[in-house]
């Protein structure tokens, strides 16, 4: 049965080159929306926290502060709107799921930079 679960994902499935992010780094997702008759590009720029799932079913959790209001958005890596893919930034955790980061705020909310 898993065999041919992976040879329909291989077969039909259309893969998209995203490159590799983990927890932690600050990421831009471009996204189509569509209104209407009219489709658009928007943005979403924010720290991943965390990354789930494997081949088709995995998952990307990102959160922003939209003011003083924190908002997470969970995306499909196969969703057929999704564009493109910018890290702006690497970050330096310890974690694969950092669901500590909603609760702190201010300069304790920063992560610091993977040094090359």
């Amino acid at each position: 049965m898993e065999s041919l679960i992976k040879f329909v994902q291989d077969e039909f499935v259309t893969k998209k080159d995203f490159p590799e992010f983990s927890a932690g780094d600050t990421i831009t997702v471009f996204y189509e929306i569509r209104e209407g008759e009219k489709t658009r590009t928007q943005f979403f720029r924010g720290v991943v926290i965390q990354v789930k799932g494997t081949g088709l079913l995995k998952t990307f959790t990102i959160r922003k502060m939209s003011g003083t209001v924190g908002v997470e958005r969970i995306f499909p890596v196969n969703m057929p709107a999704l564009q493109k893919v910018e890290i702006n930034k690497k970050g330096a955790v310890r974690r694969k799921r950092i669901y500590y980061f909603r609760g702190l705020t201010g300069k304790k909310a920063r992560i610091k930079e993977k040094r090359y």
